[in-house]
């Protein structure tokens, strides 16, 4: 894992500011009086068309995008729906998007859970698909217990705990791995690596 980089709290605080000037802007499109959740716990904002943008001593870092989003203080959590968070590199270059049906982000930390046909597809072409995965904003990575599927090109590796960078460029699997390789000639590689 890279090391923890200098300047998160003053980049918690504006991202945190984001966040608030986001709901401020959106307080005509606030519903008080409906549940977000099947827990019935009543939200204490809701809205539409919500964004968050994270940076680090003001490099983006990623912005989220969601249909709407809940609110809840007592738990610092926001819970999304139709989630959408775009990845950037050091040069402010978007790298991966990342979609989902349903997300949850941890108000303090800025880490999130993404929920359903979850896909994180990067500029470059490779392709990662789970039903659910977490992204560890601190050290910016994705990790995930269940089921993975990663295509590039015509290669597809599949297995169980899964983890990565934003942009698929490292990651690894632990458990249950097969690959199936496509050769030159067309031919097909497969491999199976079974592990506890």
């Amino acid at each position: 894992m890279p090391p923890l980089r200098a300047g998160r709290r003053a980049r918690s605080l504006g991202a945190y500011l984001a966040v608030v000037l986001t709901l401020v802007g959106a307080c005509d499109r606030i519903q008080r009086d409906s549940p977000a959740g099947d827990t019935g716990e009543l939200p204490d904002q809701e809205v539409s068309d919500f964004s968050v943008t994270e940076t680090d001593e003001g490099r983006l870092e990623w912005k989220m995008y969601a249909r709407n989003a809940a609110i809840y203080n007592a738990r610092d959590a926001i819970v999304a729906h139709g989630v959408r968070v775009d990845f950037y590199d050091e040069a402010g270059k978007q790298t991966s998007t990342l979609t989902a049906r349903e997300g949850e982000m941890n108000q303090v930390r800025h880490d999130m859970i993404a929920r359903g046909n979850v896909v994180l597809q990067t500029t470059e072409g490779t392709r990662m698909s789970t039903e659910e995965l977490r992204f560890l904003n601190q050290t910016q990575r994705i990790v995930s217990d269940g089921f993975v599927r990663v295509e590039r090109r015509s290669d597809v590796l599949t297995g169980y705990g899964f983890e990565s960078d934003p942009d698929l460029k490292h990651y690894e699997f632990k458990h249950q791995v097969q690959a199936v390789v496509r050769t030159q000639s067309g031919g097909t590689l497969k491999s199976n690596q079974r592990t506890r």
